[in-house]
Formats: structure tokens, C-alpha cells, sequence
């Protein structure tokens, strides 16, 4: 069961609409004695999920302190952590871990701190348990060298606190950032986050934005959409527009951003972007001057952001991706434990496309926009 904000409860099926139970099976992947073990390239998972005990502990204990805020990020953290199974999965970062890549056929991962990640524990917590997260990771990296790179977690509501640990995290040898998406209803594109953005360009970081759960949104929580159906698409749709339109990517043009699951269908709207482009551009934010953009929304979708294929193993959605945005700018990634499928991974290998456009989804791309080597 679940306490929700108004004191009643409800089982985690009936709060989240979401059965992990043929996904999970008891901490087991599927089998996969189908998946080409002989291809030619490396399968690089690029938005691959872990936590860790004490990061878990810190969400279940403000949830039930009371003094949280009402924030269904938090709500769904307390959610994922009376899931055993899927703990079990999420918390290894060795032979279990390892084994489920063997068996779906996974050459290395992309280790991302799950949602909802430091940005939901008590203010006071955040970076400590971010910093914990990092040389955890960085560990694992060190540990399987050949199986595993990483991205560093930050908690935004520390500015300066997050610019020292990307610092921090460039010279631990971690291949990027990650950012749950927003913080208790705040975004990256707010003026006073403009240091982070700062540090992930100057520290040659890439930002993976990562959805979490709508803030204060009881409207997705009431008709099931409370995840992947709409709040975790519609939440990092906001935050990469946002981000467009403050001027970011003007300000920091060598910025790259990296969102998921076919870039949340934003590709699909890049003509509206632009012919849409006035109603936004050049308009007052709050706490910020007008900003009026050097380029299209487009250009910085072909110049600044990448995507992923994050739970979207559809041919017909990725060859459009690749089309539109160009193939040196979709990336392959699982969505490892939520969604684990060895027929999705042998779809890819049937997939229509040139062995050179193929190895760019399955491992160059990673390569290049994460600085994956070995």
C-alpha cells in the first residue's frame, strides 16, 4: 500500500496503473537464446536505471515524515521502493545486473540514477547522497570497465553545491549528467540554474533529462496517465522547450542535451515547433528579460539535442527519427529493469537499415555523445 497526500491509501497497482509483474519475474530477465550473439557492433543501453539503499531510505522517510511537499515525484519513489523485485534489480550494479545483459544480449550499459533521484530528499540531503551516488557509480565503472559507464547525479536546488559535484563527477572519469526532469515543480531554464548549465558545457558533460512524475497534477493521477501514457513525456516536453526558449542553447551552443523515448515525440512536431516558434519567442519569463532566439527550434534539435529509443523499439518511429533529426543523433537504449525485452532487442538487429547506420544506433552514437571509450 501506498499513503497518498490526502491520508487514504491505495494498492500500487490501482495508484500507478503500472504491473511490473511480467516484466519483473522475480528479479529474472527473459530468455533470449534468440538475440544474435555475433553481430557487428557493440549494443550500448544508454537510459539504464540503478538506485542505491541509502537513497531509498532518505525518500521513504521524508514521504512518511509528512513535511514533504505534495509532490507525486516523491509519492512514486515510495512506490518503486516497496517493490522488491524491482529493488533487487535497480540496487545491483554487478553479477545480477551482469547477467541479465548477458542474457538479453548487452554489451555495456549507461547507468542513470532512477527517477525521482536526490532532487525529491529533504533539501539538506540532496548533494551528500548525489556525491554518494557519483562514487558509487564510479565504482561500478572502475570495477566492470567494459560493461558499465555513467552519468552523475546533482540536486539543482544546490546551485553551487551541483556545480562542484559536475566538477567533481568530470574528474572521476563519469560520461555525463542526469537530471530527473523537474524539482518540486522548478526547471532548468529558471535564470538562477544558469551556473549548471554553465558547468555541464565547460565540463564537456552531456545532460540526460530523464522524466519523473507531473507536479501537482491530479488530472494524469485520476485517468491513469500519471507515467508513461502522458505526465513522464509532457513533463520533459516542458523542461526541453523551456530550456529552447530561454536562450540556452544560444548561450551555451557546445551544450548537448539528451532526452528519451524518441525524444518524447518531439521530433514529430518540429515544423509546428517553427511555424508555432512567435508565440513564445521573445517573450517575457518570469525573473527574466525577453529572450529572442538566434535560430529555429529546430536548429537546436539538430545541433544540441539527441535522443533515445528508450522503450520505443518500433522501426517505423526510429527510421523517422533518423530522418528527420539525422542518424548520428538517435541512440539506442533499453529502459533497463522497467522495460526488458529480448524480442524488442532482436527487432533492432532485423531492423532495415545500412550496417553503418546501424552500428551508429547500436554503439557509435553513444560513443560520441556520452565519450564512451573502451
Amino acid at each position: 500500500m501506498v499513503k497518498l497526500a490526502d491520508g487514504s491509501e491505495k494498492g500500487l497497482k490501482g495508484h500507478f496503473k503500472e504491473d511490473f509483474s511480467h516484466r519483473v519475474r522475480e528479479g529474472l530477465a527473459p530468455r533470449s537464446g534468440h538475440v544474435d550473439r555475433d553481430v557487428p557492433y557493440k549494443r550500448i543501453a544508454t537510459e539504464e536505471a540503478w538506485t542505491f539503499p541509502a537513497l531509498v531510505k532518505a525518500q521513504l522517510d521524508y514521504f512518511d515524515s509528512g513535511e514533504a511537499p505534495d509532490d507525486d515525484s516523491l509519492r512514486m519513489g515510495a512506490m518503486f521502493a516497496n517493490m522488491p523485485s524491482l529493488q533487487e534489480m535497480l540496487q545491483d550494479l554487478g553479477e545480477l545486473r551482469i547477467a541479465h545483459m548477458d542474457e538479453l544480449g548487452i554489451d555495456r550499459q549507461l547507468l542513470l540514477l532512477t527517477a525521482p533521484g536526490v532532487q525529491v530528499v529533504r533539501p539538506d540531503e540532496g548533494t551528500a547522497l548525489a556525491r554518494q551516488a557519483n562514487d558509487l557509480a564510479a565504482a561500478a565503472c572502475a570495477k566492470y570497465p567494459t560493461r558499465f559507464s555513467a552519468l552523475a547525479a546533482f540536486d539543482p536546488r544546490d546551485v553551487a553545491g551541483s556545480v562542484k559535484e559536475l566538477e567533481r563527477a568530470a574528474k572521476l572519469g563519469l560520461n555525463g549528467a542526469v537530471l530527473n526532469s523537474h524539482f518540486q515543480g522548478r526547471y532548468l531554464d529558471e535564470p538562477e540554474f544558469v551556473p549548471i548549465l554553465e558547468a555541464l558545457e565547460a565540463n564537456d558533460l552531456a545532460l540526460y533529462i530523464h522524466p519523473t512524475a507531473p507536479f501537482n497534477a491530479p488530472h494524469y493521477e485520476s485517468r491513469g496517465f500519471f507515467g508513461a501514457l502522458g505526465g513522464f513525456p509532457h513533463d520533459v516536453w516542458l523542461h526541453t522547450m523551456g530550456l529552447i526558449f530561454s536562450g540556452a542553447f544560444d548561450r551555451f551552443p557546445k551544450l548537448r542535451l539528451v532526452i528519451g523515448h524518441l525524444g518524447e515525440c518531439m521530433p514529430l512536431h518540429l515544423y509546428r515547433f517553427d511555424w508555432m516558434q512567435g508565440n513564445a519567442d521573445n517573450r517575457a519569463r518570469p525573473g527574466q528579460e525577453p529572450v529572442k532566439l538566434q535560430k529555429t527550434v529546430s536548429h537546436y534539435f539538430h545541433n544540441n539535442i539527441w535522443i533515445t529509443t528508450s522503450g520505443v523499439g518500433w522501426e517505423p518511429g526510429i527510421k523517422f527519427c533518423q530522418q528527420v533529426l539525422g542518424p548520428d543523433r538517435v541512440l539506442y537504449a533499453m529502459d533497463y529493469p522497467y522495460q526488458q525485452s529480448a524480442d524488442e532487442l532482436a527487432a533492432y538487429d532485423r531492423m532495415d537499415m545500412t550496417p553503418e547506420v546501424k552500428k551508429m544506433l547500436m554503439e557509435d552514437n553513444a560513443r560520441s555523445v556520452f565519450r564512451i571509450r573502451g
